[in-house]
């Protein structure tokens, strides 16, 4: 027998259903000499030091370095313990038994580094000897399998994906357990959380966000002047800036004073405008933030949906071209799409066309080839899911389209001495901008719409002219789309598409792990969203200020441990050489930490006295109001049968023992009540209503 492990049940039930493994039994399928089961994640991971037998948060502890890293089972938490979840187990016991019976594993979780991490750990931890076989595939179609179960690799083949994922994983518990230990010994209150890549994350945020609101802005100013040709009337700006309005008006009024303007050069070039290439995980987050404000997170779990729906090919990719042989299949897949009303008419003029070969090559395609459609036409699909595929279907067709050429005109002019200038663009050839009709990213604010035939000597009328008040603007707070162009670029402001393709190995987090980074972000408090800007919150620059300039905060050194990563996956670099280079950094980076001072203590939160131990605080948080007295365990969910306890209302409930009557609430048949929230003698929230003194659970 074969056991077939796959990541999750959905994908084993699509491998089941093509191995002919119909037999459903508790935790797996079987049949036709297959077993398929699955894990659910992350079954196994690091154990935390406690299980090394050091607890609490002490100075002498760190740095914490285990000679050799423990396994354990998925983990949850019940009170102040972390037990083992019992679903994990279970799993495992089927996994383990199917594993002892079988002659051959083949490995079926997710063709990546975190796929790869996923049945190891498995693999290793159920102390397995079993041979296996990778199925490495880029899409959940039922071809796609087949063929892949058809070309099973060697699992050995893939040690090296295997030793990347494992020195990844160990990197972020060594980093992450001392920085987050040392800076809460440093600190000597609270929790504060640390990480390899997350904190580098936030510097950036920070960075730009002190930079953002420090900048003070300039004052100058510019003459507008309007003209026009025949019929056709534009306006230019001058090429000079004035620094006080005093100058600005000496100059409006000599413009003023002439009754014409002369062309002085005329420079007109007709370019070409390469498709852009088809879409990685990164470049896909970042459009679907620009245009439609989704999230990071949103965007990957969109595209993770539509890739087990087999709707589009594997979503964690890092690159941006196909190989020869999946060229070939794209004509099959752009004839589908003429059947497909948002892009049919545009699919149909690229049958039987040559296609643009920019997106082809063979050397660049890493583990994945680039984002595209399969064979699957969509049907019945939630609106977020009708955006992300039409992204990816519409850059499909985009990328095999041909350029769009455009006619460019530079303009001089020059009145009474002083030169303007104006600049326009005629699309002549729309080529793949015809996809989406995409406007010209590259026009000016202030470029003229048209611009009439004009030649050098020509002298036209001044129609008027505007005195424009202007101030230097800083960067811009970063939005999610910017703040993935950073991760990917180790912070260097790059827009060419070619150098930033050359950097990606040095960029801080992965496309796969860029998203939960961003979402870490938000589960520590350290950052929030202001519309579509991501802001720090004052806990979030107490982090910073405080390692502003310690190594844990260093994006470059960062970039380079994940250029390290990308070396021991191709087998250019020993993982022990780089463990041993991260517990030299953990080891600074613990020193650096423990001499450091929090200032400000983070978000500053509402609190109140315990009425339970009579000794502690009760802070206020989003979700809760908690006893800092660890002993005392006092936890107040804001959340009642529907609606949020305010600061107030929480503060008359923890000093008088009971709120006002409060509106709204919901009862389980979503009818609405009035209550007021008192505590019980055990100090348990119950509702209490007026007009009796009957008590309920809240």
């Amino acid at each position: 027998m074969k056991v077939i492990i796959a990541e999750k049940p959905s994908v084993a039930r699509d491998i089941a259903a093509i191995v002919g493994a119909s037999n459903r039994k508790d935790g797996y399928l079987e049949g036709n000499g297959y077993a398929v089961t699955w894990a659910f994640g992350h079954l196994i991971g690091l154990a935390m030091p406690q299980d090394y037998g050091i607890t609490g948060f002490q100075a002498e502890n760190l740095p914490i370095l285990p000679a050799e890293f423990k396994l354990l089972p998925r983990q949850v938490k019940d009170g102040k313990e972390y037990k083992p979840d019992l679903g994990t187990m279970k799993q495992l016991k089927v996994i383990k038994e199917l594993f002892n019976k079988c002659e051959r594993i083949v490995v079926a979780t997710d063709a990546g580094r975190e796929g790869e991490l996923i049945f190891r750990y498995i693999f290793d931890y159920l102390e397995c000897s079993k041979p296996f076989d990778r199925l490495w595939i880029s899409s959940l179609t039922d071809q796609a399998i087949r063929k892949g179960l058809e070309n099973l690799r060697p699992g050995k083949e893939y040690d090296n994906l295997y030793a990347s994922a494992k020195a990844r994983s160990q990197a972020d518990w060594v980093v992450g357990i001392n920085a987050s230990q040392a800076l809460s010994v440093s600190a000597g209150y609270g929790v504060w959380s640390l990480g390899r890549v997350q904190t580098p994350t936030l510097a950036m945020i920070c960075i730009r966000y002190l930079e953002n609101k420090e900048f003070k802005p300039q004052t100058y100013f510019q003459v507008k002047l309007h003209t026009a040709k025949d019929v056709t009337q534009f306006a230019t700006i001058s090429t000079e800036r004035y620094n006080t309005k005093q100058d600005a008006d000496t100059i409006l009024e000599r413009i003023r004073s002439s009754e014409s303007v002369s062309i002085v050069n005329v420079e007109t070039k007709q370019g070409s405008q390469e498709p852009p290439l088809l879409y990685d995980l990164t470049t896909l987050q970042k459009e679907a933030n620009s245009r439609h404000s989704f999230s990071a997170d949103k965007t990957l779990s969109v595209a993770q949906s539509l890739y087990e729906a087999k709707l589009i090919s594997y979503p964690r990719t890092g690159s941006r071209y196909i190989s020869d042989d999946v060229f070939a299949e794209i004509p099959t897949l752009i004839g589908q799409l003429s059947g497909y009303t948002p892009f049919g008419s545009y699919a149909k003029t690229l049958s039987g066309a040559s296609l643009n070969r920019r997106s082809v090559n063979d050397k660049k395609v890493t583990d994945h080839q680039a984002l595209i459609i399969t064979e699957n036409m969509p049907g019945d699909i939630s609106a977020d899911q009708r955006i992300i595929y039409d992204m990816i279907a519409a850059r499909m067709l985009e990328a095999f389209s041909g350029k769009c050429t455009k006619e460019n005109t530079s303009v001089s002019l020059d009145a009474s001495g002083v030169l303007f200038s104006v600049k326009g663009s005629v699309i002549l050839i729309p080529g793949w901008r015809a996809v989406l009709n995409a406007p010209d990213e590259e026009k000016g604010e202030e470029d003229a719409p048209a611009l009439p035939s004009l030649s050098n000597g020509d002298i036209l009328p001044i129609h008027g002219t505007d005195l424009l008040e202007k101030q230097t603007k800083p960067r811009p707070l970063h939005t999610e789309s910017s703040l993935l162009s950073s991760m990917e670029t180790c912070g260097k402001d790059l827009t060419n598409e070619e150098e930033r393709e050359a950097i990606k190995e040095s960029g801080i987090g992965t496309p796969a792990t860029r998203a939960s980074i961003i979402e870490t972000l938000f589960s520590r408090e350290y950052i929030v969203r202001e519309k579509k800007s991501l802001v720090p919150t004052n806990k979030g620059l107490v982090v910073y200020l405080a390692v502003q300039n310690k190594k844990i905060a260093d994006v470059s050194m960062t970039g380079e441990w994940e250029r390290a990563l990308n070396s021991i996956e191709k087998g250019e670099m020993d993982a022990d050489t780089f463990h041993r280079g991260i517990e030299v950094y953990a080891a600074q980076i613990t020193t650096e930490l423990l001499g450091t001072k929090i200032e400000g203590g983070g978000n500053q939160r509402e609190t109140c006295p315990c009425p339970k131990c009579k000794n502690g605080q009760v802070v206020f948080y989003q979700k809760v109001a908690k006893c800092q007295n660890e002993a005392c365990g006092l936890t107040v969910f804001r959340n009642k049968s529907g609606k949020d306890l305010t600061d107030g209302q929480l503060k008359d409930l923890l000093a008088k023992g009971k709120t006002g009557t409060i509106k709204g609430f919901k009862s389980k048949e979503n009818k609405p009540f009035d209550a007021a929230i008192a505590f019980d003698a055990e100090y348990k929230t119950v509702f209490q209503f007026d007009n009796s003194k009957k008590r309920k659970k809240s």
